[in-house]
């Protein structure tokens, strides 16, 4: 079977970050995304339920998947020059990491402060990737995909992809499209966004006065690397819950309360709760049980400490979730998705 290997009975311990050890009925990588209607074609495939795995860096197994689990291996980068903007389609297969670097040493500016996001470009999308005050959907024109719905190839600009904070039209209608390629447009010089968590302290020690992008990306992987644990040493997802956002008066109440809250208050008017704040102040930071816990490094990160399944992980985030609800009336999100919750 040329474009694609399937294997049944497939364990996904290794292909998902908080290394949970789990399952799939049958696991298909397709290295040509051409061959994507070929694969879904399969009775096997088609009967069942179908996931899309990149490299599990936003994925909670809480038990073995039963059904198709699709893990997209295709590579690949083409490059159009536009004047001072570069025009890049990307294959959905190609890490995150190794391309934001890759732009960097091309001497293209705007994914900097997106640099060390564990996960494939074609996850990017999906979730609104962002990090220290930017987000990916600013530098993304379009978004290629399978739409199993209408049995096409579908091309969806921006304003189709509908991005919003950690969200897109991908996950209002989960399962209709399989992202194959994402096309960036990216700027020789773009402002660059220093006010963000630390980056221009970060700058001055280290001794920059007039940075570029690579400065930057610099300054960021030192605050990643100090703040969050590393999924090779520790089972991790990076952020498991997402800042929540509230309403004027619910923020303003709260920091009536609790002055020292942590938050930001968007264009909309609506305030950014810091989840790491409320979780540390609710105490879980550093807290575990058995070898599921909230790291001490930074209290949005959920860890395996060894062998917790990915039932006990759950049931630890649920314990966070309630805790903070009950200490401020505020529910937490998940970011990542949670498979068979």
């Amino acid at each position: 079977m040329g474009g694609y290997t399937l294997i049944e009975n497939a364990p996904l311990g290794a292909r998902n970050t908080l290394r949970v050890d789990a399952r799939a009925r049958l696991l298909a990588e397709i290295h040509d995304a051409a061959k994507l209607p070929e694969l879904l074609a399969f009775p096997a495939v088609r009967q069942g339920k179908l996931l899309v795995l990149g490299e599990g860096s936003n994925m909670l197994f809480t038990g073995d998947f039963d059904g198709t689990v699709l893990a997209m291996a295709t590579r690949g980068v083409q490059v159009e020059q536009d004047g001072e903007l570069a025009r890049i389609a990307v294959a959905a297969g190609e890490r995150w990491d190794d391309f934001v670097r890759w732009t960097l040493g091309q001497g293209y500016a705007g994914l900097e402060n997106l640099i060390l996001i564990p996960g494939t470009v074609g996850a990017a999308p999906i979730q609104n990737i962002g990090a220290y005050g930017a987000e990916v959907a600013e530098f993304i024109e379009s978004v290629e995909a399978w739409d199993t719905q209408e049995q096409r190839v579908a091309v969806l600009d921006r304003t189709a992809c509908a991005f919003a904070y950690r969200d897109s039209v991908f996950k209002h209608q989960p399962g209709r499209y399989i992202v194959t390629a994402v096309r960036f447009a990216l700027p020789r010089s773009h402002e660059l966004r220093l006010d963000y968590a630390g980056i221009r302290e970060e700058l001055a020690r280290m001794g920059v006065d007039k940075p570029a992008p690579f400065h930057v990306a610099e300054a960021v992987v030192h605050l990643r690397t100090k703040k969050l644990p590393d999924p090779a040493v520790i089972g991790n997802a990076g952020s498991f819950f997402k800042n929540p956002i509230v309403d004027a008066s619910v923020g303003e109440a709260l920091k009536q309360e609790h002055p020292e809250l942590v938050s930001w208050i968007g264009a909309d008017g609506r305030w950014k709760l810091s989840a790491a704040w409320l979780i540390e102040r609710s105490g879980f930071k550093g807290e575990r049980e058995g070898d599921a816990g909230i790291s001490n490094r930074h209290a949005l990160v959920l860890v395996n400490h060894g062998r917790a399944s990915g039932a006990q992980l759950w049931a630890f985030a649920q314990r966070v979730i309630e805790g903070v609800q009950a200490k401020f009336g505020v529910r937490l999100e998940p970011e990542p998705v949670v498979v068979g919750a």
